[in-house]
């Protein structure tokens, strides 16, 4: 290399130097720059994993307590328990299933002409049941044929409160009623206060009018009926269909009866309060119906129960439905029953209508 080459060469490998130290100076703080996001984008990565798993965590532990807690609460909630319906007397005596032409949904059954006595309908009419409330009927007799003070004021007392069946009452222990008010109530509504009342009240006590009663069904010739309280709420309280057909016809007697038990509602002045009460048989309402006497009964082991007097047909008629499996089907056994007893009148109508032509 020459000498004059040398200082230029030279010049220019000092401006390369100092532009590669320069490149490497600046090239530093980039890199470490980079370095320095990449760390935060690391930590920023790691906060989030964090934030989340913690997150996760709580709704776990959440979700872990309100599990828990519904197990706790369901541990606290009353357990339903389902009980058996007690089977009635007919069912346990296999009534239940014994075939009708109508078939009704009553065990016994008996349908008769009240004027010439002619057996129209029968189903197990000889079987004896308990018959529940329709014992107020006999209630009933006993207290109209005593010739009692009707207006004679009568307090409902403890020993009124059904103990055996624990049945509710809407005359409280203290009601003061005249007897006129409870044979009202006891007949129309089925109040068994007011049944007990009138039995406990009658001279010489429930045991007297109890014997009262079995010496009027004997009377009657109800050869299979007994009576041991005036209620109804005792399954020993027992008949047959075809004894209370005959009391059906004895009690439609006494007009008295007849109006109380087909009253469809009545108020009594309880306290303060006028309280208000309903016939418990809704035929008594029904337009189609034309009904002279009537009563309902149920306890488990009577089943429904149902017995009335209604003129059908320009017949005058005495139903009776014992053991009757749902709270409309005594109804509705009636119903089948009035509708078969037209149906059968306008067939015998229009033979004679064809005889005679």
């Amino acid at each position: 290399m020459s000498s004059s080459e040398s200082p230029v060469l030279n010049r220019l490998l000092q401006i390369v130097a100092v532009f590669t130290c320069s490149v490497t100076l600046l090239a530093a703080p980039v890199h470490a720059a980079q370095r320095k996001k990449v760390e935060i984008q690391k930590a920023s990565t790691s906060s989030a994993v964090a934030k989340r798993s913690s997150v996760k965590t709580v709704r776990v532990a959440r979700a872990s307590k309100t599990k828990v807690a519904a197990k706790s609460r369901a541990a606290m909630r009353p357990v339903a328990v389902i009980i058996p319906a007690q089977p009635s007397f007919g069912e346990l005596a296999g009534l239940h299933g014994a075939p009708d032409a109508l078939a009704l949904k009553s065990s016994v059954a008996l349908v008769i002409d009240q004027d010439t006595r002619e057996v129209l309908f029968s189903k197990n009419d000889q079987a004896v049941l308990p018959i529940a409330s329709i014992t107020k009927l006999m209630t009933g007799v006993v207290i109209n044929e005593a010739h009692l003070p009707m207006d004679e004021e009568i307090t409902i007392t403890q020993d009124d409160v059904d103990t055996e069946k624990r049945s509710r009452s809407r005359l409280t222990v203290g009601s003061t009623l005249s007897r006129g008010e409870l044979l009202h109530l006891a007949l129309m509504s089925s109040e068994n206060r007011a049944a007990h009342a009138l039995g406990r009240t009658y001279p010489g006590g429930l045991p007297t009018f109890v014997a009262l009663m079995n010496a009027k069904a004997k009377g009657l010739g109800m050869k299979d009926t007994r009576y041991v309280e005036p209620t109804g709420l005792s399954s020993e309280n027992q008949s047959s269909a075809r004894d209370l057909a005959t009391l059906v016809n004895a009690a439609y007697n006494e007009p008295t009866l007849r109006e109380l038990t087909t009253s469809q509602g009545y108020q009594v002045e309880i306290g303060s309060r006028m309280m208000q009460f309903n016939n418990t048989n809704r035929l008594v309402k029904n337009p189609d119906w034309d009904i002279g006497l009537q009563k309902t009964g149920f306890i488990n082991e009577a089943g429904q129960c149902l017995v009335l007097q209604a003129k059908v047909a320009g017949r005058k008629l005495i139903m009776v439905f014992l053991d009757s499996a749902g709270k409309l089907s005594r109804i509705a056994d009636a119903e089948r029953v009035r509708h078969w007893v037209e149906a059968n009148h306008m067939m015998t109508a229009r033979a004679a209508v064809k005889i005679a032509g």
